[in-house]
């Protein structure tokens, strides 16, 4: 099987309200690491509102990136002096100059940006007189995420600072406008969504303030080697990953990119499991297992404008390849995949070709109903004759096969061997169905016997009395 990379970019991008107006997000280079000079510092004003760090770049199977540094913030530095700003403009080159003959001096002007619009980090340097820039956390389509120092609030944060192309600015302001509905509706955060903050306009980039929060569940899993979560810890994280996808739907919005990537710890911090039953003593343990939901990048409103291809490719649902239209399903689809993954340590569908896809899902499901081909685009209906799906083909590879069939129906990757396993499987069976229309919503899903079981501090069963 060819190597999959776990970044589906969004196409298309529209604005509330404004569904004929749709934005084309395209495959860039990564962003250019030579420095040039920096602007002098144009403070913009700055207006309440929320975010989430950007996707990972790219991902396969067991051959990923070196696990990026915690999120975690380091202990606050001595509150600055009164002269902070003074102290931060000294440290700045001086500007180039021409002298004219009237002796007037004029500063030529400079650039903060690369070549493809990403704003050039500097660490230990000021991204405004405010923020004081420490290292970066991640980058991506969209632009980069900073760990910077609050000079006013003595605090650390998390700023994504969006590339300075159009584009990208009028998606992210998309964003800004979903990030303040979720605020609105939940000013405490009972739901576990990223807040933001705050955000400004700098220097032509639009930047957005987070609390800084930890890894993301996906680089803890990297960092423990791809050791599956014990059981208890996949409940709470399926709890908390439910409770926000219930309040997100309920405000008609669909997330649509929901993965391991877009979940991140409260707290990195963890310890060894040791004699945990049925955990490999070498695995890591979170120690507090709070999460947020972050990156409403894509996330669509469901009166909007719909593209055709959304979700990142592992966590993709049928009826999105199938071309049938997509919904607020897909979301549930997506926390299905990803629990499976938190149990076992990989994707569940790794792969990045629709019809090697669609072959697993019938390998690890079953059969896809009729009704579902039938209704199938003109694109997906290649995929299938006579009702059955057509795999493998004469493009299909040796390595392609051989992956395939070493799949395993969903009750043998989850093994029931015990009660809450066997509740999960139950409950990964309403969330994994085919049809869109028979698949258990996210509030239904909190009601589901899987949660109602309790667990000792080793993470055992507690049997009823």
């Amino acid at each position: 099987m060819t190597t999959s990379t776990r970044e589906d970019w969004k196409k298309d991008f529209y604005k509330n309200g404004m569904p004929n107006e749709v934005i084309v997000i395209e495959d860039t280079p990564p962003p250019s690491t030579t420095p040039v000079n920096n602007t002098p510092y144009r403070v913009q004003q700055s207006i309440p509102y929320l975010l989430g760090p950007p996707a990972s770049s790219t991902r396969s199977k067991r051959i990923r990136e070196s696990p990026p540094p915690s999120f975690l913030a380091p202990p606050p530095p001595p509150p600055p002096s009164n002269n902070t700003t003074t102290s931060a403009v000294k440290r700045r080159k001086k500007d180039v100059v021409i002298k004219r003959p009237s002796t007037a001096v004029i500063p030529l002007p400079t650039s903060c940006d690369d070549k493809d619009g990403h704003y050039i980090i500097k660490p230990n340097e000021s991204l405004t007189p405010r923020y004081k820039m420490m290292k970066l956390l991640g980058q991506g389509t969209f632009g980069k995420v900073v760990e910077c120092y609050d000079r006013v609030k003595r605090t650390y944060c998390a700023i994504k600072i969006i590339r300075a192309i159009p584009k990208y600015r009028d998606a992210s302001k998309i964003e800004i406008r979903v990030l303040n509905s979720l605020k609105e509706h939940d000013p405490i955060n009972l739901n576990k969504c990223i807040h933001l903050i705050e955000w400004f306009d700098y220097c032509n980039h639009i930047c957005m303030v987070f609390e800084l929060l930890g890894q993301s569940v996906f680089d803890f899993l990297k960092a423990n080697e791809f050791r599956p979560f014990p059981i208890h810890h996949i409940q709470q994280f399926a709890k908390q990953l439910l409770t926000s996808v219930a309040f997100v739907h309920e405000l008609k919005l669909i997330h649509t990119d929901l993965k391991p990537e877009n979940i991140l710890l409260v707290d990195s911090q963890s310890v060894e499991a040791g004699n945990m039953p049925g955990v490999d003593p070498k695995s890591r343990i979170l120690q507090n297992t709070d999460i947020r939901l972050i990156d409403f990048g894509s996330a669509t409103f469901e009166q909007d404008y719909h593209s055709t291809v959304v979700c990142t490719r592992h966590y993709r649902a049928p009826e999105i390849i199938l071309g049938l239209g997509w919904s607020y399903p897909c979301d549930i689809w997506s926390i299905g995949c990803i629990l499976v993954e938190f149990l076992t340590g990989d994707a569940l569908f790794q792969t990045h070709d629709n019809l090697e896809h669609l072959a697993m899902m019938v390998v690890v499901l079953g059969k896809i109903p009729a009704k579902l081909i039938k209704a199938a685009n003109r694109d997906a209906q290649k995929f299938f004759k006579d009702g059955k799906l057509k795999y493998p083909d004469v493009d299909t590879t040796k390595q392609s096969k051989k992956y395939v069939r070493a799949l395993k129906l969903l009750k043998h990757i989850i093994n029931p061997q015990t009660n809450a396993r066997y509740q999960f499987l139950d409950l990964l069976s309403k969330m994994l169905v085919y049809d869109p229309a028979l698949r258990i919503t996210a509030r239904e899903a909190l009601r589901h016997p899987f949660f109602m079981i309790n667990f000792d501090s080793l993470g055992q069963e507690i049997a009823e009395n």
